[in-house]
């Protein structure tokens, strides 16, 4: 994929960043949702790709607008597989608390997992961890294995899981294990990808959505790190939901092959809210706002910083940009 795709896809999430930034700490997360996923939309189609929304707002009946399946670029550019999530963490934005992003992630088409919007099992490391364990270990041999392999006593070690019911007996035992934990109010995409860049998360445990998972594998195979990921179907309807998406066995054991294929992959976020790796939007004096985000390209590993300000009066958003490469 062509290099300037990144920093029109970097425009597009500064863009929807500022917008759904205006809702933070306002009680509404549907309009700060709206508001981002309308400007990506609009911002879409003036890049040059021929883009397909494989992981989006839902369904076509379900969503009108970034649906699975939907369009978007000028038609005349690389054929790309397209997962946005335009505001990850609309609670976190209603509530005025950290971790909020906006985000994309592309592919050369047919790369994406066309990941179904169920219950996903996930497990995301950092490059010294990677390809040396498996999601089908219990958590408890999956700690020892790691704790081995990183010369870490498991007291030392961290790991980030999102504090949910449902991790009640997972939480447990990471307890009883004796390895500190790091629980996420929200932010699944954020949690995973913190294993593997310059952090105190060792790795992330636990079930979130599917299609956050394949936003996080993107960057994570930037990064030189892994995720695994297993579909956790709860009726016979969600089932044959993943047959009918094309997944012959919808209970196997997702690879970073199976959620972003061999090609080149390109991620980028912008920070909405403040958070770990990420500042949030910053408003300034004399109508203006800064954005902080960051582009990664699994091709050469290479991660980018981009700190931008920009001028909100008129028509148009003027901006300046400072890199850092």
């Amino acid at each position: 994929m062509e290099r300037h795709i990144a920093m029109e896809l970097a425009r597009i999430t500064e863009a929807a960043a500022l917008e759904a930034a205006c809702w933070t700490g306002r009680g509404n997360k549907h309009s700060a949702d709206e508001a981002a996923t309308m400007t990506i939309r609009r911002m879409f189609h003036s890049v040059d790709m021929d883009g397909t929304v494989v992981i989006g707002e839902g369904e076509m009946d379900e969503a009108p607008m970034l649906y699975i399946g939907e369009k978007v670029g000028s038609r005349r550019g690389p054929k790309i597989d397209i997962a946005v999530d335009p505001l990850e963490g609309t609670e976190t934005v209603a509530n005025g608390l950290n971790n909020a992003i906006s985000v994309i992630a592309a592919a050369p088409e047919g790369n994406l997992l066309h990941a179904p919007d169920m219950y996903m099992a996930k497990l995301a490391v950092g490059p010294e961890l990677a390809g040396r364990l498996s999601l089908n270990d219990h958590i408890s041999v999956i700690l020892a294995k790691a704790s081995e392999i990183l010369q870490k006593p498991l007291s030392e070690m961290t790991v980030s899981i999102l504090d949910r019911l449902r991790h009640r007996e997972m939480i447990s035992a990471l307890r009883d294990a004796g390895v500190r934990i790091k629980l996420l109010g929200h932010g699944d995409v954020m949690g995973a990808i913190e294993a593997a860049v310059e952090s105190e998360v060792d790795m992330y445990v636990g079930s979130g959505g599917a299609p956050e998972g394949v936003l996080a594998a993107a960057a994570l195979k930037c990064l030189g790190g892994e995720m695994q990921g297993r579909l956790i179907p709860d009726t016979t309807e969600e089932y044959e939901r993943c047959i009918a998406m094309g997944m012959k066995d919808p209970l196997k054991l997702l690879t970073m092959d199976d959620m972003v294929g061999h090609g080149n992959v390109l991620f980028v976020a912008t920070g909405v809210t403040q958070g770990d790796l990420l500042n949030g939007v910053r408003y300034l004096s004399n109508r203006r706002a800064e954005t902080h985000s960051v582009i990664m390209h699994s091709l050469n590993g290479t991660v980018s910083y981009l700190r931008t300000i920009h001028h909100l009066s008129g028509a148009k958003i003027g901006t300046i940009a400072e890199a850092a490469m």
